[in-house]
Parts: C-alpha cells; sequence; structure tokens
C-alpha cells in the first residue's frame, strides 16, 4: 500500500510540475510492463530478432504513456501502457519491414481463401479445403503456414481498423484492455470483442485451445505443446491457422454491413 500511494503521489507531482526528474522516476517504476510486453511480442517473432531491441521500441512506447497519461480518466495506467508500448513495437517493427512480401501476400490469400470457404460452407473450412481453394497441396500448404508462423503476420498484436478505415487497434486489446484504447474506440471494441469471441467460439477444437492457452492463459507455445503433446513448430502452425481464421472472420463481419 505504501508503495502504491509513493506511486500515487509522484504522479501528482509529476502532472503538476512536469519535471523531467520525476518522469524518469516513473519509467524506472514502470519499466517491468516493458520486458513484459517485449517477452509477448518476441515470443512469435523468429529467434534472429533481439528482445533488447524489442525493449528499447516498448520503452519509447513507455515514455509516450507516461506523458499522455491522464489519472483523471477511469483506466489504470498499466492498461493504457501496455497497449502503447506494444503499439510502440509493433510499429517499429513494421517500419523495418522485415517480414518478406512474399509472405504477406500468402498470408492475406489465405484469410481471403478461408473466408470464402466459411462463407460457402458455413463452418470453419478444414486444411484439405483450404489447400484445395489455393490450388496447393497439403504439403504446400503446412509450408506456407510454417513460413508465416516465423513472422509477426499472424498474431492478434496485428493491428486492425474494426471500420476497415481510420483508427486501428490490436486484436489482442479487446482481449486484455476492459476500457478500451479510447473513449471514441469503446463502442467499436466491444463489437470487436464479441466477434472475436464468436470467431474463437466456431474456430476447431485444438486451434480453439491453442488460441485460449496462448492469450487467456498466457502459456508459451512450448508449454502448449507439453499440454497437447505436439511439438512447438506444430501449436505454432495451429496458432497460425486459428488467427488466419480468426482474422477472415472478422473481416467478413466488417464487410457484411456495406454488402447489404
Amino acid at each position: 500500500m505504501a508503495v502504491a500511494n509513493e506511486t500515487q503521489a509522484l504522479w501528482q507531482e509529476y502532472r503538476r510540475s512536469g519535471d523531467q526528474g520525476l518522469r524518469d522516476r516513473l519509467i524506472l517504476t514502470y519499466a517491468p510492463l516493458v520486458k513484459f510486453v517485449a517477452g509477448r511480442v518476441g515470443a512469435s517473432l523468429p529467434a534472429h530478432v533481439d528482445e533488447q531491441d524489442l525493449v528499447s521500441y516498448g520503452l519509447l512506447g513507455l515514455i509516450g504513456a507516461i506523458e499522455r497519461y491522464d489519472p483523471g480518466r477511469e483506466i489504470k495506467f498499466e492498461t493504457f501502457a501496455m497497449a502503447r508500448i506494444r503499439g510502440a513495437i509493433i510499429d517499429e517493427l513494421r517500419s523495418l519491414d522485415w517480414v518478406p512480401r512474399s509472405v504477406r501476400t500468402r498470408a492475406r490469400q489465405i484469410e481471403r481463401a478461408i473466408a470464402a470457404l466459411e462463407k460457402e460452407l458455413m463452418r470453419a473450412p478444414t486444411d484439405a479445403e483450404i489447400a484445395q481453394k489455393l490450388g496447393l497441396t497439403g504439403e504446400e500448404l503446412e509450408e506456407s503456414l510454417h513460413e508465416i508462423s516465423r513472422s509477426s503476420v499472424a498474431a492478434l498484436d496485428e493491428l486492425w481498423s474494426p471500420s476497415g478505415t481510420g483508427d486501428q487497434i490490436a486484436l489482442i486489446d479487446t482481449i486484455e484492455d476492459e476500457s478500451g484504447p479510447s473513449p471514441e474506440l469503446s463502442l467499436e471494441q466491444t463489437e470487436i470483442k464479441e466477434a472475436l469471441a464468436e470467431a474463437i467460439s466456431i474456430l476447431p477444437e485444438r486451434e480453439k485451445l491453442v488460441v485460449t492457452l496462448y492469450y487467456y492463459e498466457e502459456l508459451t507455445l512450448r508449454e502448449i505443446g507439453e499440454v497437447l503433446g505436439v511439438t512447438e513448430s506444430r501449436v505454432s502452425q495451429l496458432h497460425t491457422k486459428a488467427i488466419l481464421r480468426l482474422k477472415a472472420h472478422l473481416a467478413g463481419v466488417t464487410r457484411e454491413p456495406a454488402e447489404k
């Protein structure tokens, strides 16, 4: 309690004076948030991506969060900051453009194929049906999923525009952030959260379990592999398929009103 009171007093004094020394003390207080978020984002990235680089990107997000946070709003600073730390990391990774264009293109092709099949079949398509739709063999689809799984293209950290244009949020924020990233987006985020829950409910069982364990229970891919009795690489593929299904389903949901 004493620590919480001290932090609250620090916030009040910083808001009153804008003193840079106080800001630096707040940065040190909340630095563990950066390490936590960087670790979560890094878990779905290739091994050559240095976690310390992610931490440095996230630190910029933390500084921005401290400078912009309004203690008068009914949202915890930790919730506010984590969204911005994650956003800063993802923004920097995007600016580096380290994911090959061919991988992004194939991910979008699979998303579109899943969306079309889901609309046609009124259920989640099988791997064989997805491969046939794309004109691929089962082995070629698995290889594509393996390549996509090595990037952040298939993750709930990917930014999403609820209306197809304008402000963007991360899908994972609809799971973690109860109050939404901003008042303007709260309604859209609620709608996306409901659509995401529906999409998760119709996933194939193993993919649903992977999403639940990874995003809700916060197990690592390796730990999920131990639960399912499969390799970490296989879990990564299941995760990739699940996220592509979710994004395809949400794309269909947001397009429906325009098609009526």
